[in-house]
């Protein structure tokens, strides 16, 4: 561990971090508390962070006011901020592509701002896109879900790296997690497998905000720390869910209609890396599973389990695209009924091993994308030797320790 600079990093972030005044007393907090998100407290602050700075601001649909204006337009139409241009992630800056797409580089037709595509571009690459576009901040205001397999995380840390080597301040505003951020759980990235779903050994459900993952990454993980400030919500707790924010939920991505999605996705995406359909193509993804052959036999498996806060329904359905397009398959739908108690990368694995049980179908993908998914090769090649959900899940749990002890230095919020 390298204490001193992250001690330096941590005083440096404390003192660029931006928060609205709480009222007097734990009495009033309670009484008056309403969470503002970063975006609304930078805005309260009259842009200070920004004053005199051409800016830049990575977003996507989810960078909107509790009144469901998008930040770029409230931004453009305030004098105070010199906003002069936006860079789309996956799935494009307006939300207009499906996953693996972005919408390219474009001119918008609200505001007139240039649309710079930062989707696959990493290191000097992006660097001179942020030199191109001529801004002095880049921003950063992005609804994540919690996983580390969703890429925004990582467009985050690509754009520090990015913004470092450009020479550009970097600014990260704050949205909840919106499955808590009580503590982290899964299986620990190994750095043979980084690729864009997992670029560096963090755990697979991180339970961070990305102000929280930004200093972590500063701290531990880029080469060379980027000028980077924090705008902090205030009223936010780690043991919140998303409907306690109050706050509108817009699809991060069109795959993540509900928060109800982020809750089960750190542990269902690892069906990506199957021949089993994860529900992409219907209005449940993540949340329906299954694949041609499969009967109420799964169901039966995964509830005599027991497993914690969730029970499991025989389920068939028809995917309009992806895996199964058109036909009739047969699985399971997850239904969460204790938020508290449930485990969604622990049940994650209880699906795959009685998945494996019961099917005789069952195959990994041929690319081995579920090592790329869960950070190595240990959850593939242990169920494949027959391991149960228990032996899986503790082959992990040192890493998870480490990780645990690491993630702790750089959270903001109790």
């Amino acid at each position: 561990m390298r204490l001193s600079r992250r001690a330096l990093l941590a005083a440096t972030t404390a003192a660029a971090s931006f928060t609205a005044a709480p009222p007097a007393t734990a009495a009033d907090r309670d009484r008056h508390r309403q969470l503002r998100t970063g975006f609304e407290n930078l805005r309260a602050s009259a842009y200070a962070p920004l004053r005199g700075q051409r800016v830049g601001i990575v977003t996507n649909p989810t960078g909107v006011t509790r009144d469901v204006r998008h930040i770029v337009d409230v931004m453009h139409a305030d004098p105070r901020v010199e906003l002069t241009a936006v860079f789309g992630p996956e799935h494009g800056f307006r939300g207009t592509a499906q996953a693996g797409g972005s919408e390219g580089r474009y001119d918008d037709p609200a505001t007139g701002l240039p649309v710079y595509d930062t989707y696959l571009k990493s290191g000097q690459a992006l660097a001179d896109v942020f030199t191109t576009a001529g801004v002095d901040t880049v921003v950063f205001d992005i609804q994540d879900a919690g996983a580390r397999f969703y890429t925004y995380i990582w467009t985050l840390y690509d754009c520090m790296e990015a913004a470092g080597l450009a020479g550009r301040r970097f600014v990260v505003l704050d949205r909840p997690n919106p499955v808590t951020g009580r503590s982290a759980q899964g299986p620990v990235l190994h750095k043979e497998f980084a690729t864009f779903v997992g670029r560096q050994p963090i755990s697979q459900a991180h339970g961070m905000t990305v102000c929280e993952l930004a200093r972590l990454f500063n701290g531990e993980f880029l080469s060379a720390p980027v000028p980077l400030e924090t705008v902090l919500m205030t009223g936010w707790r780690r043991a919140e869910f998303y409907d306690a924010s109050a706050l509108p939920w817009v699809p991060p991505s069109p795959n993540m209609p509900t928060p109800d999605t982020a809750l089960v996705y750190s542990g269902t995406c690892m069906f990506e890396g199957t021949n089993l359909s994860e529900g992409r193509g219907t209005t449940r993804p993540f949340e329906l599973l299954g694949a041609d052959g499969i009967d109420g036999r799964w169901a039966a498996a995964a509830n005599e389990l027991h497993l914690p806060g969730v029970h499991f329904r025989e389920a068939y359905f028809a995917p309009t695209f992806s895996k199964f397009q058109g036909k009739t398959v047969g699985g399971v739908q997850i239904h969460v009924d204790d938020r508290a108690a449930y485990d969604p990368v622990r049940t994650g694995i209880a699906l795959l091993v009685t998945a494996k049980r019961v099917w005789s179908g069952f195959a990994w993908r041929s690319d081995n994308w579920i090592d790329k998914l869960t950070g190595s090769t240990h959850v593939r090649t242990a169920i494949d030797a027959g391991a149960g959900t228990d032996e899986v899940v503790a082959g992990w749990q040192e890493e998870l320790t480490a990780f645990r002890r690491i993630r702790k230095d750089y959270l903001l919020y109790k």
